[in-house]
């Protein structure tokens, strides 16, 4: 039986003790100033990339790895006759799956395999985990893609962003927005769905308010949750999801209950307190 190697992307926003635990190999994106490229995690940590965008004014752009970058990081556990699961951000949000495809390509047939987690940050996480526990149990790599394409339609993540301030410098909301929603502390609520980022709906008023709205909606459903992982992913931010955590413990059946870190990535896009909750239905 072939032994078999998962890996991820940096925006899967795993808990790092667990990638340590279970050896997932993570390959990085990019965030990048001007000319300057910088792996994401390895190169610059979302608290220097805050700071970054304090001092400058200005969002970095993110980049996929390239085709190179993929290669470099399947091809030696390839040469030790591993089997390479690569479970990727979402194919509609970045080219990284499609490098992943090309770098595949120049591997033995067979050898590399590329799933489109059509999701982001913990939402892919959730699905690495799937990956890894039953890679450990035996199964095969048909087996598990089996396993992650029936899983996949059936996770679900929120996050709860607390400023306009980055998704305006980001082009993804106007000056105007920008300012009524500072005014009136309008606080968006992001879904992903098909995909793609998705504004779910707007809270109005303190930043608690729409913490509790988003932590209410999962537990709404708490009788529809698969009860292995439910994941509390935070940037900058970890006072509210110890709290976020501790509620869960006390009023769900999941096993785990596990606390991630957003990188750069996700953090660029949606700025510092950005909060998400991800749970996979039953």
């Amino acid at each position: 039986m072939s032994r078999i190697k998962i890996f991820a992307d940096s925006t899967s926003d795993l808990p790092k003790t667990w990638v340590q635990q279970h050896e997932v190999g993570i390959v990085p994106l990019y965030a990048v100033f001007g000319d300057e490229s910088l792996k994401d995690g390895v190169e610059i940590s979302p608290e220097q990339l805050y700071a970054r965008v304090d001092r400058e004014g200005r969002l970095p752009k993110t980049a996929a790895p390239s085709p190179a970058d993929f290669m470099a990081s399947f091809g030696p556990y390839i040469d030790q006759g591993y089997h390479v699961l690569f479970i990727s951000l979402s194919s509609e949000l970045s080219s990284t799956y499609q490098n992943a495809l090309i770098a595949s390509s120049e591997f033995p047939d067979g050898s590399v395999t590329v799933f489109d987690s059509l999701n982001l940050s913990s939402g892919i996480g959730v699905l690495v985990m799937k990956a890894v526990q039953a890679a450990e149990q035996g199964k095969t790599v048909t087996e598990i893609v089996d396993l992650l394409t029936e899983m996949r339609p059936k996770v679900e993540i929120e996050f709860v962003i607390d400023t306009l301030d980055y998704l305006y410098m980001g082009g993804r909301c106007s000056g105007m927005q920008n300012l009524i929603g500072s005014l009136l502390k309008i606080r968006p609520v992001i879904k992903v769905i098909g995909g793609k980022m998705t504004p779910a709906y707007k809270v109005r008023g303190k930043r608690e308010k729409a913490i509790d709205q988003m932590l209410n909606n999962a537990l709404s459903n708490v009788n529809e949750m698969d009860n292995d992982t439910i994941i509390v992913v935070h940037s900058m931010c970890e006072e509210d999801a110890i709290v976020i955590q501790k509620t869960l413990h006390e009023k769900t059946k999941a096993k785990h209950i596990e606390m991630a870190t957003a990188g750069c990535v996700v953090s660029s896009h949606c700025g510092p307190k950005t909060i998400g909750l991800v749970y996979v239905r039953a």
